[in-house]
């Protein structure tokens, strides 16, 4: 449960940071560098999101499933 907060937590960092991004883009008019430095951070969670997600799924901490899951008779 833990993890599945932390995944929650980071996906909304994620969803802010390219928020801002778009903010400091029309704010900014190219005349400085918070939207090179907001995306980056996006792209830098998104990476270690994808990291923690490998290494749960490794460690046994979390498993795919499929949409329906199937029927136990």
């Amino acid at each position: 449960m833990l993890l599945k907060i932390a995944i929650l937590i980071v996906l909304l960092v994620i969803v802010t940071s390219l928020g801002s991004g778009l903010y400091f883009m029309f704010r900014d008019r190219g005349h400085s560098r918070r939207t090179v430095r907001a995306l980056t951070l996006r792209i830098s969670l998104s990476l270690g999101l994808f990291l923690l997600l490998i290494l749960a799924y490794a460690g046994g901490l979390i498993a795919p499933h499929g949409v329906l899951p199937a029927a136990v008779p």
